[in-house]
């Protein structure tokens, strides 16, 4: 029981270390910029007012949407790493 104790508090100060990690991602050549949190949550969105075609909107959602799965893609194994250094060879339901 200690060791699960242990293994809980270790987990949940890196779920608390992973909410201040950041990743930034990239799209359309610099045009969208987004900082995804290792805890899943966007960060900002940066948008280069010279990238925004007021006749072609479609392009700049679709260059947001691919910055934004990037980043959270790159959070997201940054996270599953982290998580699984304290529960390497543990199988515990819905976290591995």
């Amino acid at each position: 029981m200690k060791q699960a104790s242990r293994i809980q508090r270790q987990m949940e100060q890196a779920q608390e270390d992973l909410s201040d990690r950041t990743v930034d991602a990239s799209s359309g050549g610099g045009a969208v910029k987004i900082t995804a949190k290792c805890d899943g949550t966007l960060k900002t969105i940066t948008i280069d007012p010279e990238s925004v075609d007021k006749e072609d909107i479609s392009l700049l959602e679709d260059l947001v949407l691919t910055a934004a799965n990037k980043a959270l893609e790159e959070a997201k194994e940054i996270s599953n790493d982290e998580m699984g250094k304290l529960t390497s060879g543990l199988k515990i339901p819905g976290l591995v």
